[in-house]
């Protein structure tokens, strides 16, 4: 059945076309991506299609009847709402009521009570208490009665959220989900959005979100759309397959174009029919000859100032504020080459630490020792400074005109530009017409032009797109200095970090060796023990006294007692979870350890989903068994 229908959408600014002659349908219960680079027109397009911006022609059809939702990156939230009241601010029958009951039951109002009963009963409303708990509860929105007002900008986005999802829509739109979500909540509307009914069509550079939620992705290039039925792991392989024929189609229209030119040239200017028909071909075989295919991989040999033996040190540091604990006589010598990654909820003093590192902040106690070549390079999360009619360029050769390169060499400020994605027209663009993610991006250049020997990333994946992240992480990869990085990103996580800093809150930190994907593991093997330790507490606290009924008790006894069958599958469930648990071990070094061909990284990103349902089950049946072993 046909939700939206998208056909010959067309949509400039001035000169600048940003989509022509789009067309695409999304269909119910489909789950879909949009990507392209930053710029291309993904949010405008989103808007086009809710109405929220006009476009120059085409049309949007939606199916009537059904109930859409849109999360915007800009929320419109009513400032005076408190929480509860703007989750609950829609026009739909079953929120309405259930919001009418909600307000007789904080009043002890029975008659009202009793006469919304059965209307929340016929519009099967009761199980919205628990939906708004839940995701209340998992987005960290615990204080109902908060006006909006006095709201962070990351709870106002976490609000909208909130407020979509208990819409329970037949079509969800989503842009950028995951910004301002610490990666529980990440993982949470991950599982929460794979079980839902929604019809989706979202925008996000979470790659494991991706890889994990869709069926169908959509690439915007060149102003053109392009379709594969699949996750992110399928759209690499395609696309790597589309953009190799496409260069098999160049190669082979240049060779033509070459003796077509040879023809045209000797022709006289009258001409008969079949060579007029020649000559028009002649038009599309130098338009497909004349595109640019070619892609410079990023091997940047820098030559970095050398780091000495010393490097950086923290002593005994602490810091906390009034009823928040972040540090508590944190010690530890940073070697070289490390590469930290750091996680934990939002507000728990990741961005403190930093801070404190390169001297913004000072701790309560304790010391910073900085090693004298230290070159430090920080990207922090507040937006660029710089003065906004400054040319793109100009803000780069502000920092310097070269970067050093190995043999001697050197790299122009426009070179190291076009590396990172910005081609020589955006030299000189404005910096106040860049997009969010573009100015993020230039503030990421600035940072790296600098050449330093000692990177600090806080959040340098938000706003940034599956390329540019591409980009940034194949330069990381052949980054020889020390890295720091703070982020939400998984996927650049697992790719970048080999330990990882586990800030768990009251200045409790968890050095753990591995990058993401093993602490989550680790974390999820541990609640699995806790729970199973649990449940065998609880079997044993249930075992019948010998005092009572022994009829009972041999029937209660026989029950608790494992066939044969189940005592061998028993017995085999513990060597199985091992060989899964290495399996798993073997595939997340694949992921993160940078050498291995596109291939083997999307072997093994299939196998390592399959893998983590395969070693659930296994690990949830070894517990049933477990309460009777």
């Amino acid at each position: 059945m046909n939700y939206l229908s998208v056909e010959q959408l067309t949509k400039t600014y001035a000169d600048r076309t940003i989509f022509e002659d789009l067309s695409f349908g999304i269909d119910q219960g489909q789950k879909v991506a949009l990507v392209a680079k930053n710029g291309s027109g993904k949010s405008t397009l989103i808007r086009c299609i809710m109405g929220e911006e006009p476009f120059d022609s085409g049309r949007v059809v939606f199916r009537n009847g059904i109930n859409i939702a849109y999360l915007q990156q800009a929320d419109d939230l009513n400032p005076e709402n408190t929480i509860y009241e703007e989750i609950f601010d829609h026009d739909l029958p079953k929120l309405n009521v259930f919001k009418k009951y909600s307000k007789a039951v904080r009043e002890n109002d029975e008659l009202a009570m009793a006469e919304l009963f059965e209307e929340i009963s016929e519009l099967n409303a009761w199980d919205l208490d628990s939906l708004v708990e839940q995701v209340l509860s998992k987005l960290k929105l615990d204080n109902h009665e908060a006006k909006i007002s006095t709201l962070s900008g990351g709870q106002r986005k976490r609000v909208a959220l909130a407020k979509v999802l208990i819409s329970e829509p037949d079509f969800l739109f989503l842009d950028e989900p995951t910004n301002h979500l610490d990666l529980d909540m990440i993982e949470w509307l991950e599982e929460y959005l794979s079980k839902s009914n929604s019809t989706l069509f979202m925008v996000t550079h979470d790659r494991y979100f991706l890889e994990v939620i869709t069926d169908i992705i959509y690439e915007l290039e060149d102003e053109q759309i392009y379709r594969y039925k699949g996750n992110f792991s399928y759209y690499l392989e395609k696309k790597a397959e589309r953009e190799e024929n496409k260069a098999i189609e160049v190669g082979k229209a240049r060779s033509l174009f070459k003796s077509e030119l040879q023809w045209i040239r000797r022709q006289p200017k009258a001409r008969g029919t079949k060579q007029k028909a020649r000559t028009d071909a002649f038009e599309g075989i130098k338009k497909t000859a004349s595109q640019n295919i070619e892609k410079e991989e990023l091997e940047i040999p820098i030559k970095m100032e050398r780091l000495g033996s010393k490097i950086l040190e923290l002593h005994k540091v602490s810091k906390s504020y009034p009823n928040l604990n972040i540090l508590d006589n944190l010690t530890y010598t940073f070697k070289r080459q490390e590469r930290l990654g750091i996680v934990g909820p939002n507000g728990v003093g990741k961005s403190t630490l930093l801070r404190i590192i390169m001297g913004e902040e000072a701790p309560d106690s304790g010391k910073v020792v900085v090693g004298d070549t230290v070159v430090f390079g920080y990207y922090s999360q507040a937006n660029i400074e710089v003065d906004e009619n400054m040319k793109v360029i100009d803000v780069i050769r502000d920092v310097a005109e070269f970067i050093p390169l190995e043999k001697g060499r050197e790299m122009s400020a426009a070179h190291f530009l076009e590396k990172f994605l910005f081609p020589r027209h955006m030299h000189h663009n404005y910096v106040y017409k860049l997009s969010g993610g573009e100015q993020r991006r230039l503030k990421l250049m600035k940072v790296l032009m600098s050449n330093p020997n000692f990177l600090i990333l806080d959040e340098p994946t938000n706003d940034l797109d599956i390329y540019i992240l591409s980009v940034l992480e194949d330069y990381l990869k052949n980054f020889q200095g020390c890295l720091i990085v703070v982020s939400h990103d998984r996927y650049f996580m697992d790719k970048m970090v080999d330990h990882i800093f586990v800030f768990e809150g009251d200045a409790n930190i968890k050095d753990i060796t591995g990058n993401y994907t093993v602490y989550r593991q680790n974390l999820k093997k541990e609640i699995l023990e806790e729970q199973a330790e649990k449940r065998l507490e609880k079997a044993e606290a249930a075992k019948v006294p010998v005092e009572k009924k022994v009829e009972k008790s041999v029937q209660t006894e026989a029950k608790r007692k494992l066939s044969f069958k189940e005592k061998n599958e028993f017995e085999t469930l513990d060597s199985e979870i091992e060989k899964l648990e290495t399996e798993k071990e073997e595939l997340t070094a694949i992921l993160s350890g940078g050498t291995s061909t596109s291939e083997e990284l999307n072997e093994a990103s299939k196998r390592i989903g399959e893998l983590m349902i395969e070693l659930e089950a296994k690990t949830e049946r070894w517990m049933e068994l477990a309460e009777f072993a």
